[in-house]
This record gives structure tokens, sequence and C-alpha cells, in this order.
């Protein structure tokens, strides 16, 4: 199945649904980080998540963070998501490899923790980010979201993710879910749902059993209406440039000490683990640079 992200509506449109695909773009992840299973997984479903919300946006110019924190040994989680649903993101302790000895199943609430945060920050190009903080309920990710979005934003929502890994730890299926009640809902609309989720596969097991996203949204309701639907992708937009631009924030002493004793640098970036190496003229250079404009 195809990374893919669909926003969609039913119950003649009181109840709104996001749903994606996202076995690649976590894949990409995975490897990107050499990541454990329950790192990709925590990672992935947070990914996930952030693309749904990311969508959410109004316009091309606004963008959210995603950071999580429980106390758990994979430390912070931290996810960036734009409205067009792409999503970068990382974990402080890529290898963590815990399940549950009862199921067997990834034990990501464990590698969360729960002694902590999720916190939004939406980034408006307004005068100040809005941000919402909620307390972790369970680390399992979905749960925390639901919480989120009920105490912080005010709506009924319902949230599923899923990451399953095959033996050779490579991503085989992951996606997410949004169900949000609309003001207008009715009491017959909540039942409905509510009865939907009791019978609701996980969303791991869904993306790898149907050829299309498609074929799972519309198989919710019987009168689903697909308002859009747009491919969805692990896109992080550091280039060299932007990181010649953190050069700059280094003292002096700093750059300094790359150009006479390293002879060039290398800098990675946290979101992509990307790699830039700097040789040693375009230091001096740069350094030419810095120093002519500080003159100015």
């Amino acid at each position: 199945m195809k990374d893919e992200l669909i926003k969609a509506l039913a119950r003649e449109g009181r109840v709104r649904i996001y749903s994606n695909a996202t076995t690649h773009l976590v894949e990409e992840a995975r490897q990107r980080f050499d990541m454990w299973p329950t790192s990709a997984a925590a990672l992935g479903r947070t990914l996930s998540v952030g693309s749904m919300m990311g969508s959410m946006l109004k316009s091309d110019h606004e963008q959210l963070t995603i950071t999580i924190n429980g106390g758990g040994p994979i430390g912070t989680i931290m996810v960036d998501a734009y409205s067009n649903g792409n999503v970068r993101g990382f974990v402080s302790d890529p290898h963590i490899m815990l399940q549950y000895n009862d199921t067997g199943k990834l034990a990501v609430g464990t590698a969360v923790g729960t002694q902590g945060t999720l916190s939004v920050i939406k980034d408006l190009h307004m005068k100040e980010n809005w941000k919402g903080t909620v307390d972790l309920q369970s680390g399992e990710i979905g749960d925390d979201f639901a919480y989120y979005f009920t105490l912080s934003e005010q709506t009924p929502t319902a949230v599923s993710v899923g990451v399953l890994v095959d033996v050779d730890q490579s991503v085989c299926a992951a996606g997410g879910m949004i169900i949000q009640m609309m003001p207008d809902a009715r009491e017959e609309d909540i039942v409905a749902t509510e009865n939907l989720l009791a019978k609701l596969k996980p969303m791991s097991q869904m993306v790898s059993e149907h050829e299309a996203l498609e074929e799972i949204v519309r198989s919710l309701y019987d009168d689903v209406e697909i308002l859009s639907c747009q491919p969805i992708a692990f896109h992080c937009p550091c280039d060299k440039t932007i990181m010649k631009r953190v050069l700059t924030t280094l003292s002096k002493a700093e750059r300094m000490a790359m150009i006479e004793e390293d002879h060039g640098c290398e800098i990675t970036c946290n979101f992509c683990n990307e790699r830039y190496q700097f040789s040693e003229n375009e230091l001096r250079e740069l350094e030419d640079f810095i120093d002519a404009h500080d003159r100015r």
C-alpha cells in the first residue's frame, strides 16, 4: 500500500475521519536512524499521528511540532509535521527493543514511560505560537493523543495508530486513524462510533491486509464521503545552506578550532540524520564572510 492520507466525513457529515498509510515513510525513518523495533514503533506511531494533525493546519506556511517525553528509556520523541501531511522526526535513543512478556508485543508504553508530557506547538505565523500540553496517560501514543484532543482541543476523538515490524526488523505495515465527533454529532453517532471502535482491528493489521487505504476508510461507515486523498512522505527541508547558518551560531573560537585543529567539520541533522561535510576551505570562506559582515 502506498503512503497517503485521506480526509473523509461520515454519518451525514457529523463524523470526521483522518486516516493514513505510513509504511514507507516509517521504514525510511527506521533506516535513517538504524532504529530497533520498539524505537521504530514509538516514532512511527508519532509520525503517523503527526501527519494527520499536520493536514489539519489551514495554511502551507503553518507547521506543528510534537514533543513526547515520559521519562522512559527511549527519551524524547520529536516530530515536525506540515500541512501537506509530510513529517520528519527522531527519538533520543533509537536502539530500544522491549517487549511485553505476556503478549510478546512491542512495549512502546514501557519505552516511552508515563512520567512526563505530550506537547504540541503550532506555528500559525501569529505573534505567539499556540501550545497545548497534557500529561501522558499510557505512553502507547494513541491513547495519549486521544486524551490530548479531548482536553486541549475540546474535541471528542478516537485515535488508532500502529506499526508492524517484520522479523528482519523492517517496517512491513504502519498507519493511523483519527475519528472525531463534529459539533452537531448526535447520540446515535456516538453509539455507532463506539460500536465501530469496539470491533476495529489494529491499524497496522488493516494496512497489512488491504491493498488501498480507501478500502479501509469506506469500510468504517455506510455513507463515507471522501473529501481528499494526498501522498505523504518523510521529508526534511534541511540542506547545506541551512547547516552553514548553524555554523554562524557558534562562537568564533569554536569555528577557528574546526579550521585549525580539525581542518573541516561534519554536521548531522537531528531530524533526518543527513550528514553535511564542510572542508577547511569552506570554513575559511565562511569565516571571511562573517568577519566582513561584522566590520560593516
